[in-house]
């Protein structure tokens, strides 16, 4: 993976990052490639707003776990 995902990537900015970022958000419940606020939300400010683990989260869509 060329950029390493952080708390501060945005939403829409993840499948260009991670082509399987979808499927992971999406095993978390996490609908967010498709909600509005996406553009202009980060990863941190998701994980918040459905009581996500953040690091957690992170690794996953890093390649880490």
């Amino acid at each position: 993976m060329e950029n390493k995902i952080t708390g501060d990537t945005l939403i829409i900015d993840l499948l260009q990052i991670n082509p399987d970022a979808a499927e992971i958000l999406f095993s978390h419940g996490m609908h967010c490639l498709g909600c509005a606020l996406s553009h202009g939300e980060t990863i941190a400010e998701a994980t918040n707003a459905h009581g996500e683990d953040l690091e957690r989260l992170l690794a996953e869509l890093n390649g880490e776990l």
